[in-house]
C-alpha cells in the first residue's frame, strides 16, 4: 500500500470519469445524424452498452481480458467477479494506483466500444437482438482482443505490437464489426437527413474533451509520457479536421459542420495507438493523413462497394485505427516512451511489419466472431432487423413507445 501514489490514483479515476463521458458524447453524435423517427433508439443503443457491459465486465469480462494468460488468447478466470481486485495496486499493469482503479479505468475503455458499433446499423436494428450482441460481442471479441494486447502473455503484446490506447482493441474491432454486421443486414430503404446536427456537434465536443482521459489517461499515472499523450491527442484531431474539411471543400465546395467534426474524431481515432510513442509534429503528419484516408473512405468507398455504414462507424473507426496503427510502425520514437519502441523513420522498419500483423489478426478475428455471433442471435431470435413498416414510421415509437422531438419527427 505504500507504494500507491494518491497523485496517480486521483489522475486515473479522472481519466475514468472522462472517458465515461464520451459514451454519453457518442450518443449525441449518433442521435444527432439520425432522422428524428429513429434518435431515441440510436441513443440508447449507447446507454445499454454503458448498463450492461458495467455488469459483464465485473462479473468475467475484466478477467477474460486481463487475468491469467492462457495461451496468449484469453486471461484465465482468476480475477472472476472482481475476486482478488482490491486496493493494493497489481505491479503486473500498474505499480501506482490501486488494482481497482485499473480495473475501473478499463471499463470505461469496455462500455463506449460496442456502443461504436451502433453507427452503422443505424435506424434498422432491433433492439432485443442488439442487446444480445452487446453480451455476447464483448465477451468473445473485445474481452480477448483487449488480453491480446495488454494482458500479461498476450501474444501481440508478446510480439512486442505497440497500442497506446486502444487502436486495435477499440478501434478496429469495432469499426470492422460493424462493417460485417452492416452488411449482415443490408441497406435502409430511405436514407434521410440528420435530425439534429447541433446535437451532433455537441456529442464531437464530449468526444474531444473526453479522449484526453482515454489517451493521457493511459499512461496510467502522470509522466512526461502523459503530458505527451495529451498534446498529441489534440493536435492530430486539429489537423484531421482541417484535412478533412479541406477534402470537403476541394470535392463539394462546401465545409460543413457534420464534415469537421467526422474529421476531429477521425484524427482522435488515428492518433490513439500512437498518442504515448509519437512526438507532437507526428501527430501533425498523423491527423492530417488520417483525415484524408477517413474522409475517403466515408465519401467514396462506401458508395463504390455499396454498403450502408449509416454512420461511418467503419469509415471513421476502422480505416483510422488501422491507420493509426500503421502510424505508430512508422512513427514510434523510444525517445518519447522507453517503454515503447523505434519505429521505421527511428530505425527500426520491424515495427511496422509487427504493427500490421495485429492489424491484420485484429480484423480477420473480429469479423469471423461477429458473423457467428450474429448468426447465432438470427437464428434463436429471428429477424435482427426490424419490418419495413417500422422503419418507415419510425424505431422510436415501435421499439420504445416514446417521441425524440414531440410529434415533430420525421
Amino acid at each position: 500500500m505504500n507504494a500507491i501514489s494518491g497523485s496517480d490514483t486521483t489522475f486515473v479515476l479522472i481519466c475514468a470519469a472522462l472517458v465515461l463521458v464520451m459514451t454519453p458524447g457518442l450518443a449525441s453524435f449518433y442521435g444527432g445524424m439520425v432522422r428524428g423517427k429513429n434518435t431515441l433508439n440510436s441513443t440508447l443503443h449507447s446507454y445499454s452498452a454503458m448498463a450492461i457491459v458495467s455488469i459483464q465486465w465485473v462479473l468475467i469480462g475484466y478477467t477474460i481480458a486481463f487475468g491469467t494468460n492462457i495461451g496468449g488468447f484469453m486471461g484465465g478466470f482468476n480475477f472472476a467477479g472482481l475476486k482478488d481486485v482490491g486496493f493494493a495496486a497489481n505491479p503486473t499493469y500498474a505499480s501506482t494506483i490501486p488494482h481497482e482503479a485499473f480495473m475501473i479505468f478499463q471499463m470505461m475503455f469496455a462500455l463506449i466500444t460496442p456502443a461504436l458499433i451502433s453507427g452503422a446499423v443505424a435506424e434498422r436494428m432491433k433492439f432485443l437482438p442488439w442487446i444480445a450482441f452487446l453480451i455476447l460481442w464483448s465477451t468473445f471479441v473485445y474481452d480477448p482482443i483487449a488480453h491480446w494486447v495488454w494482458g500479461d502473455g498476450g501474444w501481440l503484446k508478446t510480439l512486442g505490437a505497440l497500442d497506446f490506447a486502444g487502436g486495435n482493441v477499440v478501434h478496429i474491432s469495432s469499426g470492422v464489426s460493424a462493417l460485417v454486421l452492416a452488411v449482415m443486414l443490408g441497406k435502409r430503404k430511405t436514407v434521410g437527413k440528420p435530425s439534429n446536427l447541433p446535437l451532433t456537434c455537441v456529442g464531437v465536443g464530449l468526444l474531444w474533451f473526453g479522449w484526453f482521459g482515454f489517451n493521457a489517461g493511459s499512461a496510467l499515472g502522470i509522466s512526461s509520457v502523459t503530458i505527451t499523450a495529451f498534446i498529441t491527442t489534440n493536435t492530430s484531431a486539429a489537423a484531421a479536421a482541417i484535412s478533412w474539411a479541406t477534402c470537403e471543400y476541394i470535392n463539394r465546395k462546401k465545409i460543413t459542420s457534420l464534415g469537421v467534426g467526422s474529421g476531429v474524431l477521425a484524427g482522435l481515432v488515428a492518433i490513439t495507438p500512437a498518442a504515448g510513442f509519437v512526438s507532437p509534429l507526428a501527430s501533425i503528419l498523423i491527423g492530417l493523413i488520417g483525415g484524408v484516408i477517413c474522409y475517403s473512405a466515408v465519401t467514396f468507398a462506401k458508395t463504390k462497394f455499396g454498403y450502408d455504414d449509416a454512420l461511418d462507424a467503419f469509415g471513421c473507426h476502422g480505416v483510422g485505427g488501422m491507420w493509426g496503427g500503421i502510424a505508430t510502425g512508422i512513427f514510434a520514437w523510444k525517445g518519447i516512451n522507453s517503454a515503447g519502441a523505434n519505429g521505421l523513420i527511428h530505425g527500426d522498419p520491424k515495427l511496422v511489419l509487427i504493427q500490421l500483423t495485429a492489424i491484420v489478426s485484429t480484423i480477420i478475428y473480429s469479423a469471423l466472431v461477429t458473423f457467428i455471433i450474429v448468426k447465432i442471435i438470427s437464428a434463436v431470435s429471428g429477424s435482427i432487423r426490424v419490418s419495413e413498416k417500422v422503419e418507415e414510421t419510425g424505431i422510436d415509437v415501435a421499439e420504445h413507445g416514446e417521441q425524440g422531438y414531440g410529434g415533430l419527427n420525421s
